[in-house]
């Protein structure tokens, strides 16, 4: 006989279908998740400690998972258990982003705890437990976006926090192999890695998420996941709201996208020798996924 499913019980109400908001550094995640918190009924959280402690760990390696399937799906329920409470204190606990997306309530929170009917979250590095939030969460919705690796890796550049992945003694690409997080998927990456400067090492990171979210593509129904690109969102909007809409079965918020929103402003940020190492490092997959121009 199956196991019975679990269910998770947060606010006094039952979790279902959440949605996860997934996909590399600035490929545009965030207006995804401004849309989403701003639709009525939505719980939607962004880098809660509980969750990214997980989260983060999970992404710099992997080999805790392996083998472990229920166990790391427990994690991440009581993670996601203590995350979804709604205080004021959670609150200002989540990431600037999080809290930017919407307004505060009287009680000082983003949600009305009476209204939520549905939950989710879109903190960084959630696509490489993907396959463990399944697990937890059978019915969940997956959103994923991708955007030109070229952009990723300009926007990354200028992003302090990305770049403090690299360091020496924080980059655990000899420990911990093969590694998703920086993309680091063969004996050749590994050897390839010390002699790349931050743009390679960027592109790198940017092919790896490429290539887990084909992974997790061919391994979901399109029930299951589905697949943006920014430079489609940003230039329809109103047809990517309502795609996003019909998936995860809500009127959702209208997407926003800021006025004068690039999508090529790589073409002036990176240098000729940027966009070559670029090129070597990635280019094959950015041909691939059709951002060859």
């Amino acid at each position: 006989m199956p196991p019975r499913p679990y269910i998770l019980i947060v606010n006094g109400r039952k979790v279902r279908q959440p949605v996860f908001v997934i996909g590399a550094p600035h490929s545009g995640a965030d207006l995804l998740t401004r849309a989403l918190k701003q639709t009525p009924g939505f719980h939607i959280t962004v880098g809660q400690p509980s969750v990214l402690g997980v989260v983060v760990a999970f992404a710099r390696a992997p080999s805790i998972q392996e083998g472990r399937g229920e166990a790391a799906a427990t994690v991440l329920r009581d993670a996601f258990a203590q995350a979804w409470q709604v205080s004021a204190h959670a609150c200002m606990t989540c990431q600037p982003d999080c809290q930017d997306a919407t307004g505060r309530s009287a009680a000082g929170t983003c949600v009305d705890e009476r209204e939520i009917t549905r939950y989710g979250d879109a903190t960084p590095a959630l696509m490489y437990c993907a396959e463990a939030l399944v697990d937890a969460f059978p019915d969940a919705k997956l959103v994923q976006i991708i955007r030109d690796g070229r952009a990723v890796v300009a926007a990354m550049l200028s992003d302090p926090e990305e770049l403090a992945w690299f360091r020496r003694g924080v980059a655990n690409v000899d420990s911990e192999f093969p590694n998703p997080f920086f993309g680091v998927e063969t004996e050749d990456d590994r050897a390839a890695w010390p002699k790349l400067t931050a743009a390679g090492k960027c592109a790198m990171r940017w092919r790896g998420s490429v290539h887990k979210m084909a992974r997790l593509r061919n391994s979901m129904s399109a029930e299951q996941l589905t697949t943006f690109r920014y430079e489609q969102l940003v230039a329809q909007p109103n047809a990517a709201s309502k795609a996003l809409a019909a998936f995860i079965e809500a009127d959702v918020h209208r997407i926003e996208v800021p006025r004068r929103k690039e999508t090529d402003s790589w073409r002036r940020l990176l240098s000729p020798a940027q966009l070559a190492e670029i090129e070597n490092v990635a280019g094959q997959q950015l041909r691939r996924i059709g951002y060859g121009a």
